[in-house]
């Protein structure tokens, strides 16, 4: 566990190239806003779209995710956080009118991708 990256993962990474390819530009591992202690994995901020690119155990996907069978009870606890915290964090950004996409692990880089630059592309024509 300890060995998992916070950045960079290979799912970030694709997605990241396919935006990137489309012509965005992006700040990586980054607080969308001051106020909000938590980094976002991609941040558009003359957008205000911040993407979270969620990995399956840490974030309980409802598909892939799982519990270890070793100390059980505290990675309940430890997961029941991670999603409470995630949904703070999407509550506390869309009150100060950023969108929010959270994006698994699992899902296809180019769907991912395809959604966040019509999110960005939208924002950016108000």
């Amino acid at each position: 566990m300890r060995n998992t990256p916070s950045r960079d993962t290979p799912a970030e990474m694709a997605i990241r190239r396919l935006v990137h390819a489309a012509g965005l530009r992006y700040r990586v591992d980054a607080r969308p806003e001051r106020k909000v202690n938590r980094r976002a994995d991609m941040v558009f901020r003359s957008a205000k779209v911040a993407v979270f690119v969620d990995g399956c155990f840490w974030h309980a996907c409802p598909v892939h995710g799982s519990s270890p069978k070793a100390n059980s009870e505290w990675w309940k606890e430890k997961l029941r956080v991670n999603v409470a915290r995630d949904a703070d964090t999407n509550r506390r950004l869309a009150e100060l009118g950023w969108t929010v996409i959270r994006v698994w692990e699992h899902a296809t880089p180019s769907e991912a991708a395809d959604k966040i630059v019509a999110a960005v592309r939208a924002n950016l024509s108000l």
